[in-house]
């Protein structure tokens, strides 16, 4: 279960030792934004060793290396890939041409190393306008293809508009990407709040990220995993209706009823797959039904 991803710099070995005990379900080494040009060596060997040698506790490991476009990915990847993340984040990604890029050298790679072709998915990061564009093609370019994240910060320069905490100037790409990743069957993930300090502002905006889709969020700071955690996390009231759904269909199915009604309301096909989900959600968090 992946609510929340956060950004660990890959040139900071004391947050880095601290991955396991931050709170969320993923976190993203990176060997990008982070890390200057001359300390790009040093990083893919922390991070490489890190991932190595430490215990994450169940957390996932995602790494973002450089884009396709610097000479840096390639030395990433060969870095990484055998230490079997669970996801490679790419940033940005404009065209379905560079995930079949970095797939191409990632088969190779895996060849090689003795890895299960496609062991290691991808995550596109979206941060252009131009992936915006073709976010579908990236989405559906190949089955590696696992999740597709929204990047505002470099989106918004590239739009030549202000980046704000209310969030007006990426209402389209965040649905936009909802809409292509969900169309292609894939995973989507909101672009971090970068206000540390604004308590109210990060569970505003990740509540507006679950209610746009989003099947989780990412973060800079560990302050913000609690929330971010909190927000993607079904109630105990959606669990128990969740369930209730469930046991009005099995109900209608012992009486031989073609439709029932739960408080009034017909329960149809999208009702029932988003009790689904809840229960599925739930149960991978350890959460149970209120007796």
């Amino acid at each position: 279960m992946r609510r929340s991803m956060l950004f660990l710099p890959g040139n900071n070995p004391n947050m880095l030792i601290n991955a396991a005990v931050l709170g969320a379900d993923a976190v993203i080494f990176d060997l990008e934004d982070a890390v200057s040009p001359a300390e790009k060596d040093a990083a893919r060997i922390l991070v490489r060793n890190t991932m190595r040698y430490m215990d994450l506790s169940g957390c996932e490991r995602i790494v973002r290396i450089n884009s396709v476009d610097t000479a840096f990915w390639q030395k990433d990847l060969l870095a990484i890939l055998p230490e079997k993340p669970d996801l490679i984040l790419l940033p940005k990604t404009g065209s379905a041409e560079d995930v079949l890029l970095a797939e191409r050298f990632m088969d190779e790679a895996e060849e090689s190393l003795g890895l299960e072709k496609g062991a290691v998915g991808l995550m596109p990061l979206i941060e252009t306008a131009l992936g915006v564009e073709n976010a579908f093609a990236i989405a559906s370019a190949t089955p590696r293809v696992k999740a597709l994240f929204l990047g505002a910060e470099d989106l918004t320069a590239d739009l030549q508009c202000k980046r704000t905490k209310e969030s007006r100037e990426i209402e389209y790409a965040r649905t936009r990407l909802v809409v292509a990743a969900r169309a292609a069957g894939v995973d989507v993930y909101d672009t971090p709040f970068t206000d540390v300090n604004d308590d109210e502002g990060i569970e505003l905006d990740a509540l507006t990220a679950k209610g746009l889709g989003f099947t989780g969020k990412a973060s800079i700071s560990p302050r913000h995993v609690e929330v971010i955690n909190r927000v993607f996390t079904p109630t105990l009231e959606e669990i128990d209706y969740a369930y209730e759904v469930m046991d009005a269909i099995e109900e209608a199915k012992r009486q031989g009823k073609g439709a029932i009604a739960l408080y009034g309301k017909m329960i149809d096909a999208p009702i029932v797959a988003r009790a689904e989900r809840t229960i599925a959600m739930a149960k991978a968090l350890g959460l149970e039904r209120r007796a």
